[in-house]
């Protein structure tokens, strides 16, 4: 598939969110897009689930989850959604675990957590569910790997993780689960590790080359590859952190991060971006940065030319947006711009109209 240039992407307003949200989570069950909980204005867990008809251009209701929650941990196991964790009306972590079933339209509780956990990182592996670390109500970090088997619907414990941490980012790589990064306390951590859950054993990698939060992560599964864009760099001593556009790109098949003379950074200093891989290419969008305000600009790399290109700019500026890549189309919803926005927007190729 040729790399789409800059100018093929376009960007369209679709219907808006009912009201401002922030901090909800964003899945997919059959190419359809499904919207659960978050933070409304005043701050307050929803316990909303909504699915978003592209063929209406209209978001529609569904049975509410039994729990508010916000920063939920969301897997798609076949036609159904698994909601982990995340923090309640009382602003404490939750032990309490929901599925939905899309095509019942019902919710059902599930076996809880063992302890009330905040910012769990899951993934799916052959039907079953990984939960990695979390922070619990102490708001100390875990070590904790947890496998939930849906038919059983038994939580079990797997090797803990060599670093304890919340809001880690993980990818499942055929038989390696990846944790990158993560916090401890509110501050950012350079630990990275591996799960084999073959041999059911972990691995100490090379570390992040920064403590930064706030960053883009993407895994590009294709090339074997993780990349870490952008982020608020955590400074030194009695020293401010600072907006960075550093790329650095760790190699999973080498097991090296690449050189600095092999990356190309961002055009834009920013963090609490949107970043994703669309049709080929490594896309940021939003955020914030030096500006006063969030950020409407978006830049793509082109792997070719070995180089970021500007791209049209968003309609909404803002920042800690939930995105969504669904059929090559990266879709952008809610935030924050001063306030929960309640913007909805796509990002596509121009040859494939959307509405």
């Amino acid at each position: 598939m040729a790399v789409p240039s800059a100018h093929e992407f376009h960007w369209q307003s679709l219907a808006r969110l009912p009201s401002g949200r922030v901090y909800h989570t964003l899945t997919e069950v059959g190419g359809q897009m499904y919207m659960l909980g978050g933070c409304d204005a005043a701050g307050r867990p929803c316990s909303t689930l909504e699915l978003y008809s592209p063929e209406g251009d209209r978001w529609i209701c569904l049975p509410s989850m039994p729990t508010p929650r916000a920063g939920a941990a969301v897997a798609a196991l076949g036609k159904q959604i698994l909601v982990v964790g995340g923090v309640g009306e009382d602003q404490r972590p939750l032990k309490v675990v929901e599925m939905y079933n899309t095509e019942e339209g019902r919710w059902r509780k599930r076996s809880a957590l063992r302890e009330a956990l905040m910012g769990v990182s899951v993934t799916v592996k052959d039907g079953r569910a990984l939960a990695v670390g979390g922070m619990g109500a102490d708001l100390l970090p875990r070590n904790v790997l947890q496998q939930y088997d849906f038919r059983k619907d038994v939580w079990a414990l797997l090797p803990p993780m060599p670093t304890p941490r919340y809001d880690a980012n993980t990818h499942l790589l055929d038989n390696k689960l990846y944790v990158a990064g993560g916090r401890q306390c509110k501050r950012p951590v350079k630990a990275f590790e591996m799960y084999d859950t073959e041999m059911r054993s972990w691995t100490t990698l090379p570390m992040l080359s920064c403590k930064r939060s706030y960053a883009g992560v993407l895994w590009d599964g294709a090339a074997g590859r993780l990349c870490l864009l952008g982020g608020l760099r955590q400074g030194g001593g009695h020293q401010a952190s600072k907006f960075t556009k550093n790329v650095n790109i760790f190699d999973c098949n080498q097991g090296t991060w690449l050189k600095s003379d092999e990356t190309v950074s961002l055009k834009t200093k920013r963090a609490d971006f949107v970043a994703a891989l669309l049709r080929g290419r490594m896309v940021v969008a939003g955020g914030l940065g030096h500006e006063p305000s969030a950020l409407d600009t978006v830049e793509a790399f082109h792997p070719l030319k070995k180089k970021w290109e500007r791209l049209a700019s968003m309609t909404f500026p803002r920042c800690s947006a939930s995105s969504i890549v669904i059929r090559d189309r990266l879709l952008v919803v809610g935030g924050v711009n001063q306030v929960p926005s309640s913007a909805h927007e796509i990002l596509y190729v121009k040859e494939e109209e959307y509405l």
